[in-house]
């Protein structure tokens, strides 16, 4: 369990802070650039939560399509929680009891892409963010995942870390694109395909 009682200890006003394991480091190394990239993305799904409350109210069937991602949209912010605490943690990709991301994992959202990607046409454009409220949101945190696997990557070149930890946010990434993808279709928001000839 965690008890915090101080919010705020004046600790990171020198621009420093603390890693899991006690280590002091620079507030922009590689390592806190990639738990913090991971924190935005949490927060990212939080407000994609958010959205999908709101469109769960039109009518039935968005009801139940709403609650089912609503569902698997939680289960990925406890995962990147712990994926955020093994990047706080150096060592912990040789630690038997760190909290971490495992292939489990991977596999989950490799079955809820194949899941949703069934539904969806082919593509035939890239495809610009957009395509309603849900699909917008969920634009955006594929970008933010994008830039947090960036980072990670960064980190794998100069310190251990598993490689399920970049390899799970390429996954989500990938989901993020065929939900944006299925939101737009469950919604009949007309997704946004690039055309090079319109600039």
């Amino acid at each position: 369990m965690v008890y915090i009682n101080k919010v705020y200890t004046r600790f990171g006003d020198k621009g420093e802070t603390m890693l899991a394991n006690g280590a002091t480091v620079s507030k922009s190394s590689a390592r806190v650039q990639s738990y913090g990239d991971v924190d935005e993305l949490n927060a990212c799904l939080g407000v994609l939560r958010l959205e999908i409350s709101r469109g769960g109210a039109e009518s039935p069937r968005a009801s139940a399509w709403c609650a089912a991602l609503d569902a698997t949209l939680e289960r990925i912010q406890q995962e990147l929680f712990n994926l955020g605490a093994e990047l706080a943690t150096p060592g912990a990709e040789g630690s038997a009891t760190a909290t971490v991301v495992e292939g489990r994992h991977i596999k989950a959202l490799e079955a809820e892409i194949d899941a949703r990607n069934d539904a969806l046409g082919p593509l035939t454009s890239f495809i610009l963010p957009g395509g309603g409220a849900v699909a917008t949101m969920g634009h955006l945190a594929r970008t933010v995942c994008r830039r947090a696997e960036r980072h990670v990557v960064a980190l794998m070149e100069s310190e251990p870390v598993r490689p399920e930890t970049q390899v799970y946010l390429n996954r989500l990434s990938d989901l993020l694109f065929v939900l944006s993808r299925d939101a737009s279709r469950e919604f009949g928001a007309p997704e946004v395909l690039w055309n090079p000839k319109t600039t």
